[in-house]
């Protein structure tokens, strides 16, 4: 599944977890509840396969052999489907683009710098998206 590039590590076991947290949120409904079950003690609760096994009632084997489906059909969900990756796409531009309005407004505080309060307040709300929130008009 990961590549690996002569010279470089393969991916670190945080790596791993994290990559099937996203793919386990992403298309977690499409699993039976008990893959659904599993999936979430190991990845959101972070319980080891024995202490999920003891949960459960079934064999540590059992949990293991249901992880190991789970993520090979979260696998491919995420082949044919992207959702991850075309959400991990839109995250990133959004980052991107918040970086250069946060930039773009100490450019603007440089050059005025009468309206610094005003901008400052502005930049606040942007780092922490607080422009418009639940208890917020537009």
């Amino acid at each position: 599944m990961f590549a690996t590039v002569k010279g470089s590590a393969a991916p670190s076991v945080q790596g791993t977890r994290l990559h099937y947290l996203g793919l386990w949120d992403a298309y977690g409904p499409l699993l039976t509840d008990l893959q659904r079950e599993i999936c979430e003690m190991y990845y959101s609760l972070d319980l080891s396969l024995s202490e999920i096994a003891e949960e459960k009632g079934v064999s540590k084997q059992a949990v293991s052999d249901t992880l190991k489906k789970s993520r090979e059909l979260l696998d491919s969900f995420e082949e044919k489907l992207h959702v991850k990756r075309d959400n991990d796409a839109y995250a990133l531009a959004v980052s991107n683009m918040m970086t250069d309005v946060v930039r773009a407004l100490k450019d603007l505080c440089t050059q005025h710098p009468e309206l610094s309060e005003e901008i400052e307040k502005i930049t606040e709300m942007v780092c922490v998206g607080e422009a418009i929130g639940p208890d917020r008009e537009e």
